[in-house]
């Protein structure tokens, strides 16, 4: 049981001014008090083990860290990046963008294009080397077609692609300051180089204490380039559960949060103090098969099989899923692309398959995986028993998975005769197993997870990408005719053509079954009304930039 046991004025003194690690030790939360401090408390499932943005993964970098242009940017005209504006010139090649006048870095230093350029050519500098930057947010994927990153001038920036991309507009590496950045190595940056905090960045909240596990403290950026936010700061409280988060919000000792659970979502709902909302997102729920056929390989190579696979798709109930595990807060798994990407979304018609338990079974046995001697429980080809090890566990910066989901699939695969003993793991456990199998990763049969990445083309089939194994690419699937595809999406500018790539290259991974999609979950999240306002309607907080924090005003007292 979670206790709040202190005055909400206690622990944020005592967080603005110095560490508060032993209190979040020893209380893990503390007690509703008034709105006067105007420090915003946020609460959310997230394991940043790092404040680098080479090296790591989190949410909490776009608060301090701006992205060029991005997603938001692109949705939202009031929630611009590091570039102000953008084009593109006819040759479709060469993308000019300007730049803030006058942005300063939190530390007061100017922010100018030779930052953007800087950032850029950082990472093209790393690439093909054995210290390559291809492990964290900020990574070298879809760099192989830039041809040049230029600062014209402290207002411009030019970049210059090798064939039609969206990619100087789509990608979301953050912008870094040169004067940080510029004497550390690339072995450092993906390794040792951990960025402690005090952060340097022209976000509106500048990330000032981070202690792993706990909470990350953020003050207001004095330089920000609309105005210092009206707020005093922010703490966002890291959690591997969600029912601190639920308690939080109802006694007032949080102000937002997210990655609630569908029963604590339609419980908040009933509090006149708390507004909830929901919304669609870009992650995507799978049942992940190891395919490793070498080192890494799991139990049998049964997973190596796409008759194997497509078979036990015909076991998976998506619907169940959304119905009995999200309690409806989700849309039933499918494809790779998710609804919310809509100019590539495909309901795949033609070759989706249905939950039939009898049909999985006719498939497996027409494979050729019989249960052979009666005793309940299906053999390989090699004769052995399929008796398979599923792994689950906490995954850093997406919605949690209900164990109910798991446990769903355990029992539908026991029926057709492939029984599955169950591991979960926390988050460094799962990820040390679901790592490349040539950096110690593998040995598993079934991975449930999630991916959360940005709706552009790229990112929709970095599921199959042979070049992110063990990272995006979590079931270590390889097919070259998929790559191929893949590598034409990244040069393609044209909507439509793209459109065409990208429903080839998904009907060709649905079709080899590398992946089961199980749902595309919802965000469940909350705010309260007593101390701010200023969130958001659609998206109370953006799941790709800073916003709500660089505009939310503290509500006056009465």
């Amino acid at each position: 049981m979670y206790k709040w046991t202190l005055s909400r004025r206690e622990v944020v003194n005592a967080m603005l001014l110095g560490s508060a690690a032993a209190w979040v030790m020893n209380s893990g939360a503390f007690a509703a008090s008034s709105c006067d401090d105007r420090v915003v408390r946020v609460g959310g499932i997230e394991a940043p083990d790092t404040m680098n943005p080479f090296a790591g993964w989190g949410s909490g970098f776009a608060y301090t860290y701006d992205h060029l242009v991005g997603v938001d940017a692109q949705r939202h005209p009031d929630r611009k990046g590091f570039a102000k504006e953008w084009s593109v010139a006819d040759d479709k090649l060469t993308w000019t963008f300007k730049i803030w006048p006058g942005m300063k870095w939190s530390d007061g230093q100017p922010a100018t294009a030779r930052d953007a350029a800087f950032t850029y050519n950082y990472l093209l500098g790393s690439i093909g080397k054995p210290d390559e930057l291809n492990i964290g947010l900020n990574n070298t994927g879809g760099m192989e077609q830039v041809e040049s990153v230029v600062a014209i001038d402290d207002e411009t920036l030019q970049i210059v692609t090798k064939a039609p991309t969206r990619w100087p507009i789509d990608n979301y590496i953050m912008i870094v300051p040169e004067h940080i950045w510029k004497d550390v190595s690339y072995a450092d940056a993906r390794g040792t180089f951990r960025n402690d905090p005090p952060l340097v960045g022209t976000g509106p909240m500048i990330i000032q204490e981070f202690q792993q596990g706990q909470f990350v403290r953020s003050v207001p950026n004095p330089h920000f380039r609309t105005g210092q936010p009206a707020t005093a700061g922010m703490i966002w409280f890291l959690f591997n559960v969600a029912d601190p988060i639920a308690q939080g919000l109802k006694s007032g000792d949080l102000d937002y949060g997210s990655s609630l659970t569908a029963a604590q979502w339609d419980d908040l709902s009933k509090d006149p103090a708390i507004v909830v909302g929901e919304s669609r997102v870009e992650q995507r729920n799978y049942l992940a098969f190891n395919t490793a056929s070498e080192k890494g390989a799991g139990s049998t190579k049964a997973l190596q099989d796409p008759a194997f696979r497509d078979a036990i798709g015909y076991a998976i109930d998506q619907k169940a899923i959304v119905d009995r595990a999200m309690r409806g807060h989700a849309d039933p798994g499918l494809g790779v692309v998710m609804p919310l990407a809509a100019d590539y979304y495909s309901d795949l018609n033609d070759i989706r398959r249905h939950f039939d338990l009898a049909e999985a079974g006719r498939r497996l046995d027409a494979a050729g995986y019989r249960d052979t001697n009666g005793d309940g429980v299906r053999e390989d080809k090699e004769g052995n028993n399929l008796q398979l090890q599923m792994i689950t566990g906490t995954v850093s910066g997406v919605l949690e998975m209900p164990i109910a989901a798991v446990q769903l699939i355990a029992g539908w695969l026991g029926q057709i005769g492939i029984p599955v003993s169950l591991s979960q793991l926390d988050s460094g456990a799962l990820n040390a197993r679901a790592a490349a199998p040539e950096n110690g990763g593998g040995g598993w049969d079934l991975l449930v997870s999630a991916s959360w990445l940005s709706p552009t083309p790229h990112d929709l089939l970095s599921l199959g990408n042979s070049k992110l194994i063990g990272l995006s690419n979590a079931s270590y699937w390889k097919n070259e005719k998929f790559d191929a595809l893949l590598s034409e999406v990244d040069v393609t500018a044209d909507i439509k053509k793209s459109q065409q790539l990208v429903d080839q290259a998904s009907r060709l991974i649905y079709t080899e079954a590398p992946y089961i999609m199980l749902c595309y979950p919802f965000v469940l999240e909350a705010h309260r009304k007593d101390c701010f306002k200023g969130w958001g309607t659609e998206d109370i907080v953006s799941m790709w930039g800073y916003f709500p924090f660089d505009r939310l005003q503290p509500v006056p007292a009465p």
